[in-house]
């Protein structure tokens, strides 16, 4: 297949994440479906915290089998400071992605309050998800939905390298089953990005939703470009590791946010589909062998 052929898998692969976004634009929801909405985005978001730490550990977990077990693996050589550097750049990523964003939101309140008093999303209920005018990301859920997206982004970055690899070493039919497992799988990614935008009074706009889709869908196309090319394990370790650091941050937030308005009930149903959606979507992933 040609680069253009395999960059044009990537590219259909991250589109999809589009599907989902106009969700955000939904307006006139009860408090209920509200947070239902909000709790599917969890669900999926838990899905997605899993699904990036399995593809995340594997290869350590490969080199570790490797030095304990080295007659099943005839030919191969591996050393110890290759498994411990695969580890550290796990731990450290995940830390990253996950405290760099504690510490960023401690500097938010001082900007985001009203009468005095925090609406940051670590103190704020669905109602109080209101967009106040002013810069683009100026509400607490755009702010949310925005670091969605960064974390999907880096997830979604990892994917576009397993589809490049794939096509560039002349696995066309595996390239093309993990372009339409990866494809399924964004779309519900678009609604993770956006349940947050479901409790403001005024919609998204659809300049807003791309820029969003852009963020998270667009990483895809990029890490075909680099897996097609040069593929290594560093890479995707240190991606993955970022992505469910800051999806972790982020899950924590919303949980926070649904306790507050309320309606346990919607929270745990929501949960529950988002994570059957994401485990069904992944199934296809699987059956491709990925």
């Amino acid at each position: 297949m040609s680069t253009g052929g395999i960059l044009g898998l990537g590219a259909l692969a991250g589109a999809t994440i589009f599907l989902g976004l106009p969700v955000g634009r939904m307006r006139g929801l009860r408090p209920q479906t509200r947070t239902l909405l909000n709790s599917i985005a969890i669900g999926i978001l838990v899905f997605l915290i899993f699904d990036v730490l399995e593809h995340a550990v594997e290869p350590i977990d490969a080199r570790l089998d490797m030095l304990t077990k080295p007659a099943e693996h005839p030919g191969t050589s591996e050393s110890w400071w290759g498994f411990t550097g695969l580890a550290i750049l796990l731990v450290l990523g995940l830390g990253l992605g996950l405290l760099s964003l504690v510490y960023y939101d401690r500097l938010l309140p001082r900007r985001r309050t009203v009468g005095g008093a925090s609406i940051g999303p670590g103190a704020a209920a669905v109602d109080e998800f209101t967009n106040r005018r002013g810069g683009t990301f100026s509400s607490p859920a755009r702010q949310l939905a925005l670091m969605i997206a960064v974390g999907i982004g880096l997830h979604n970055f990892a994917e576009g390298l397993a589809i490049g690899q794939s096509a560039a070493s002349g696995a066309i039919s595996l390239a093309v089953l993990l372009v339409i497992g990866f494809g399924l799988h964004n779309a519900t990614e678009g609604f993770g990005i956006v349940g947050p935008l479901a409790g403001e009074a005024e919609p998204p706009s659809w300049r807003l939703l791309a820029l969003f889709g852009l963020i998270g869908g667009g990483p895809t196309f990029l890490g075909t470009i680099v897996g097609q090319a040069y593929i290594n394990d560093a890479v995707s370790v240190a991606f993955l590791a970022l992505a469910a650091g800051s999806i972790l941050y982020v899950v924590i937030q919303l949980v926070g946010v649904a306790l507050r308005a309320g309606h346990k009930e919607m929270l745990y149903w929501g949960v529950f589909a988002g994570l059957v959606a994401g485990f069904a979507t992944d199934f296809i992933v699987s059956a491709a062998g990925a």
